[in-house]
């Protein structure tokens, strides 16, 4: 079997929450948001190789967490995150030098990705060289172009999730390349190189807590747990 690795994103200052802290630092049931988040990788595979790119000037907080929650720390390293997404993953990739690995690259915000959504990108990666987690838009939606609206068709769109999966060699490949603003997810990235992008079924659950209104729905998630 293949090395598995997971780089979760904490490099965000959590603005859009307006809290003290940054999001994934925000408490849900006794634990940080982060915590949930790095557990689910750990029940998924007890040996996954885990980088956390984080703020630097949140590096020690997140050190304090695994103090308290008594988190084996041996198979995870940290890297002070970018100003960008692209520069922290890209951060956390020059960690991996096994390049049959697969990598899956994940929000640190999103605690409620489902064991089935990360083996099933975990292992479509291994085949197909990257996986994609997405769900289906149930709401109508329209388009906007020089203030004239108009219906599309929400079946020719998807939601995109994480854990983002990728064979190691060629998303560090993707990454050698300079930033560029569209690079909103690490699936761009790659598909800029010429590569094909590979969906896969994701979980409505696997939302990504980013304003106050998530959280609310986190806690009753959470809850429902």
């Amino acid at each position: 079997m293949q090395q598995q690795y997971v780089i979760i994103l904490a490099g965000g200052t959590g603005s859009r929450m307006k809290s003290d802290i940054p999001k994934q630092f925000i408490e849900l049931q006794g634990a940080p948001i982060i915590i949930h988040s790095l557990k689910r990788f750990i029940n998924y595979n007890l040996n996954i190789q885990i980088i956390i790119s984080v703020h630097k000037n949140y590096k020690n907080h997140l050190e304090n967490i695994f103090q308290k929650f008594n988190l084996e720390t041996k198979n995870i390293q940290i890297v002070f995150g970018g100003d960008t997404r692209f520069q922290s993953v890209k951060n956390g990739l020059n960690l991996i030098q096994d390049l049959d690995a697969v990598v899956g690259i994940h929000d640190s915000a999103r605690p409620f990705v489902s064991l089935k959504t990360i083996q099933n990108c975990f292992e479509t990666a291994a085949i197909k060289g990257n996986a994609i987690p997405c769900i289906s838009i149930n709401e109508s939606l329209r388009k906007i172009s020089n203030n004239i609206n108009s219906s599309i068709n929400r079946n020719e769109y998807k939601i995109i999730q994480t854990p983002q999966c990728f064979l190691v060699s060629k998303i560090k490949k993707a990454f050698e390349q300079e930033y560029n603003f569209v690079f909103t997810d690490d699936a761009t990235v790659l598909e800029t190189i010429g590569e094909k992008i590979v969906l896969v079924e994701g979980n409505e659950e696997n939302i990504k807590i980013t304003s106050p209104h998530d959280l609310l729905i986190a806690k009753a998630l959470i809850h429902e747990e």
